[in-house]
């Protein structure tokens, strides 16, 4: 579950999540757990490139795209689930990561990181040692 809403993915969070164009797609975005910003400034960024002027993207792990993404309608507890696939890095090297942010690309056929919306950052610990890290994901966020 996720740590941080980025405020500008309040209300829109199962918008983005249901990928409403025709070359979007949510990207996971690793970052170091030295230098990594607080919630509280982080949670202002409206782009990956204001979240990268707060934290250090790993880029040694590299980015993935979630696959598997389902928005689900909870009318029984009154919220909107959202889930991925899990993410797996194979033969994993580089500096210790502390969070993932999970971004909506609107299209990935182009575009840079200023284009990139934030929507949600998670906690993660994990300190790289040549082995698979699999990155369970179970509803990502919910919104209610």
């Amino acid at each position: 579950m996720a740590n941080v809403i980025f405020n500008i993915a309040k209300g829109r969070l199962a918008q983005y999540a249901d990928l409403p164009q025709s070359n979007d797609a949510l990207i996971l975005v690793p970052f170091a757990a030295s230098g990594l910003g607080s919630d509280a400034t982080l949670v202002d960024c409206a782009t990956l490139t204001a979240v990268k002027a707060a934290a250090t993207e790993q880029t040694t792990l590299g980015r993935k795209t979630l696959s598997g993404v389902t928005v689900t309608v909870d009318n029984a507890n009154d919220r909107v689930n959202i889930d991925a696939g899990d993410v797996t890095w194979t033969g994993t090297g580089g500096a210790a990561i502390g969070a993932v942010v999970i971004c909506y690309d609107p299209d990935t056929t182009g575009g840079t990181d200023s284009d990139l919306i934030p929507l949600s950052k998670h906690d993660c610990a994990m300190t790289p040692d040549g082995t698979d890290f699999v990155l369970t994901i179970n509803d990502f966020a919910r919104a209610s």
